[in-house]
């Protein structure tokens, strides 16, 4: 196991779209961070659910749908190591990368930006993971039913998009229609982005929210463990 994951590791430090999982959000938030005021509370809620979101519907699908077309799955069945080791290590390794980009995120705004940091903790910890565990559940679905890498980055950016404007996260809430904003708001990243926002103004994440999301992450991810192919 420990062997697999250095691995893996090597192998996601050499991919781009770890790179780029990374970068985008930093970029979003230095751009628009330096025309923010000092005590703004949507920002950085914003940029730690695009990398979330980024991680969990573009680079988690990608990977283990390429893993399952190259013929690398099936040929660990035939190992001392299980494909499942190999399921187990790569939602460790994004978690990981998840948990760097909004680390990266986190000390850029509060060090070069001086942006608003939240002083309750645990409520920023429930709400992360959470909101992460929905965002990872959508991508072991694509992961599933994907008949390759391409078709599973391709339905990742385009669940992404719409999910990214009901959330809030291309145009704010508040300039749409009331409607749209209510729906987005019950949608697996909208309700990520809320709740970091609550923690933000000093709150405590929706316990309707985090409930949201817990369903999210249990009734997809028993979906896509249904669907689930490895060969």
């Amino acid at each position: 196991m420990t062997k697999l994951t250095i691995v893996e590791l090597k192998l996601l430090t050499r991919e781009p779209g770890a790179m780029f999982s990374l970068l985008i959000p930093l970029f979003i938030l230095v751009v628009f961070g330096s025309s923010i005021e000092p005590g703004d509370t949507t920002l950085l809620p914003m940029a730690l659910s695009i990398a979330v979101g980024l991680v969990g519907l573009y680079l988690l699908p990608t990977t283990m749908a390429a893993y399952r077309e190259r013929g690398i799955l099936r040929r660990l069945s035939t190992t001392p190591v299980r494909p499942g080791n190999l399921l187990v290590v790569q939602l460790l390794l994004q978690l990981v990368l998840a948990l760097t980009a909004c680390a990266l995120l986190l000390v850029v705004a509060g060090t070069v930006l001086g942006a608003h940091l939240p002083t309750r903790v645990l409520p920023g910890v429930l709400a992360f993971l959470f909101g992460t565990a929905a965002m990872f559940a959508i991508g072991l679905l694509i992961a599933a039913v994907a008949p390759n890498g391409r078709s599973a980055n391709g339905i990742g950016v385009l669940l992404y998009f719409p999910m990214s404007y009901l959330a809030g996260l291309i145009q704010p809430t508040d300039q749409m229609p009331d409607i749209v904003a209510r729906i987005g708001e019950y949608t697996p990243l909208g309700a990520f982005r809320q709740s970091l926002r609550d923690v933000w103004v000093g709150g405590a994440p929706s316990p309707l929210l985090l409930a949201v999301m817990a369903a999210y992450a249990l009734v997809i991810s028993v979906a896509a463990a249904k669907f689930f192919r490895w060969e």
